[in-house]
């Protein structure tokens, strides 16, 4: 696939580079003067926070670590199949520890959910959580978002990591697909 393929199954561009490169450090601004002395560990969920993390570390300035866990919703899909199955589990321990978990998207919220269900049970000393995007629209559960970059409307997206059959995560803004590309496919 080429970049003019690429771009030209673009639909429209929702938010631009420069925004999200503004909301970025704005967001490891807030995160920088909330976990200052306290050595947290962001967990990105993969794979669709990768790129959002990366950002967001260059711009983090207090002793920190990482580290991963993968977790799918969609399989494919335009849409959450509600059903989260754990892929890949974190390497280190959080007990004890100051936990931020780093997400691309919070759609139904469904994922979120699990994973800090999951992760409360590992006793860390705070769990908080810093998504990018959020659907509202969308929402099932109630989820608080201690870090939020942006709300918005209830499209399917692609770009700054999120994918579609693993397809358009390298592009530098967040887009919505023309539906051709997802529908009937």
């Amino acid at each position: 696939m080429t970049e003019d393929n690429i771009r030209n199954d673009i639909r429209e561009k929702l938010i631009a580079r420069e925004e999200l490169n503004s909301k970025v450090k704005e967001l490891a601004e807030s995160i920088n003067r909330d976990y200052r002395g306290k050595n947290p560990v962001l967990i990105s969920i993969l794979k669709g926070s990768i790129v959002f993390l990366s950002k967001l570390m260059k711009y983090i300035n207090i002793e920190s670590s990482i580290d991963f866990i993968a977790v799918s919703s969609y399989r494919g899909r335009e849409q959450s199949t509600g059903i989260v199955k754990m892929i890949m589990d974190l390497r280190e321990s959080i007990e004890g520890r100051n936990v931020l978990l780093v997400e691309d998207i919070v759609d139904t919220g469904l994922t979120v959910a699990y994973l800090r269900d999951n992760l409360e049970t590992r006793r860390p000393a705070s769990l908080k959580l810093c998504t990018l995007l959020n659907k509202p629209e969308n929402m099932e559960i109630d989820i608080k978002m201690d870090y939020l970059g942006f709300k918005i409307p209830d499209k399917f997206v692609v770009g700054y990591g999120l994918d579609y059959k693993e397809k358009y995560r390298n592009l530098p803004f967040i887009a919505t697909l023309k539906p051709e590309i997802y529908r009937n496919k």
